[in-house]
């Protein structure tokens, strides 16, 4: 019964803590991991390369802007296949109407 009251509240918290980190406009180096799934490892390497916007004032700390990061994870998008379709049947329709110089 304890176990169960204990795995509930750990949930709870957890969720809490979701909560809280999507109402934050600047987040800390552990809460950029968490709201990216990303290793801290990882994240570092994306700092250290500036593949990623950071701040890190006082040379010590990395923090991050949300809106920032949002950006930065829709950056690049994948076409659909029927997008792919339609990008080459525009490129083979319109190839033989090119006027050579």
């Amino acid at each position: 019964m304890q176990e169960q009251i204990l795995l509930k509240l750990d949930s709870i918290e957890k969720r809490l803590v979701e909560q809280n980190l999507l109402q934050k406009e600047i987040f800390t180096f552990a809460e950029a991991c968490l709201y990216l799934d990303l290793s801290s490892s990882h994240l570092y390497k994306l700092t250290s390369s500036n593949t990623i916007p950071c701040y890190c004032p006082q040379g010590k700390k990395l923090y991050f802007r949300r809106p920032e990061l949002d950006l930065w994870l829709t950056r690049t998008r994948s076409a659909s296949v029927a997008e792919v379709e339609q990008k080459a049947a525009d490129y083979i329709s319109g190839k033989g109407r090119r006027i050579r110089r």
